[in-house]
């Protein structure tokens, strides 16, 4: 009796709970949510206005008694009071107002975080109404998300490039043997563009702008069929003050990621060098898989092949692997063994 009054009540989640955005996928019908990690409140009584999109589209644009911020920094908990109101909001939307029962909830999280930061997320997903908590690391996850046989006895690497974090993983038998999170990600991409700018051409752009730009013409290896991307850029004189348009193409943006795509680089080539021997072997033949809203930056693909001699693939659905994984944890009881419970 308890067991049909949880599935008409009480669909578990699987959560991946980024810095750029948050992506929920209810067991049995797959995702459906996907909204930024936005939260916009008002300053004096700290009162939620909007969350998700409507809040994001207040970003540097609101007055001063209202606050638009990301409650997530480098993939954790920068405000725990908001990202306790934004995970609540989006429980809320999911379940259409059923809350009869409390449902279980899988989170991806960041290999490297500290067990106070997981301690930060979990009882945030409880406040905000969970009934057990279940914490897996995103790189497992995504391998999961991209339908890996992950519980083979053979080698798979997955690099997970999201908004605050990239997590870098070598994975054998449902366990990560190597693994390594940086805290570099598309946010440290719009930030590479946006100091670019401003030191190359003296205009300063917001972080909106930054990533149009980042979408639109943004590439980590040249490709000598494809022609220079060109894209207009307004923003703000840094001398005068005054508006100013510039031309930018796709050569300068590639200059401008140069820095964090090698901190990328350089954390997956210390994995790779910690790596068995027979499971480096393995993942020579079954190459390296890019997951997460960083896979999608032009040929970054081609730029970790020729680094590393190594083929690249680009995951089905890179944007929602993690949450996929999480789903599949629910599904599967036997990938629990691979994760954190509590309760």
């Amino acid at each position: 009796m308890f067991e049909k009054v949880h599935k008409l009540f009480a669909n578990d989640l699987g959560i991946d709970l980024g810095t750029s955005n948050t992506l929920v996928q209810v067991r049995g019908q797959g995702i459906v949510l996907s909204e930024p990690s936005v939260v916009a409140m008002e300053a004096s009584t700290r009162r939620t206005i909007a969350v998700g999109q409507e809040a994001k589209n207040m970003l540097g644009k609101t007055p001063g008694e209202i606050i638009a911020a990301r409650p997530m920094k480098d993939g954790v908990i920068s405000d725990y009071d908001t990202v306790e109101k934004m995970i609540k909001y989006f429980i809320r939307k999911v379940h259409n107002k059923r809350t009869l029962v409390r449902p279980r909830i899988v989170i991806g999280i960041p290999s490297g975080i500290t067990e106070v930061e997981k301690r930060a997320v979990r009882e945030a997903a409880e406040q905000a109404g969970a009934r057990e908590v279940y914490l897996v690391e995103e790189a497992l996850a995504a391998s999961l998300g991209a339908n890996l046989p992950i519980h083979e006895p053979a080698g798979h690497m997955v690099i997970d490039i999201g908004g605050g974090t990239s997590e870098i993983a070598v994975i054998s038998l449902g366990h990560m043997v190597m693994s390594e999170s940086i805290r570099v990600g598309g946010d440290k991409f719009d930030t590479a563009i946006i100091n670019y700018l401003k030191r190359k051409f003296a205009l300063v752009v917001g972080e909106g702008t930054a990533e149009e730009i980042k979408i639109k013409i943004g590439n980590s290896f040249p490709d000598r069929k494809e022609k220079r991307l060109k894209m207009e850029v307004r923003g703000r004189d840094a001398a005068t003050g005054l508006p100013r348009t510039i031309m930018l193409d796709s050569s300068e943006v590639r200059k401008a990621l140069m820095q964090p795509l090698n901190e990328i680089i350089e954390a997956m080539k210390r994995v790779l060098d910690k790596t068995p021997p027979e499971l480096a072997a393995d993942i020579c033949d079954r190459g390296i898989v890019l997951s997460g809203g960083g896979a999608l930056l032009r040929n970054l693909n081609r730029l970790i092949s020729k680094v590393t001699n190594v083929p690249c693939i680009i995951a089905e659905n890179p944007l929602v692997c993690v949450a996929l994984g999480t789903g599949k944890f629910l599904d599967n009881l036997k990938y629990q063994v691979a994760a954190r419970r509590f309760s």
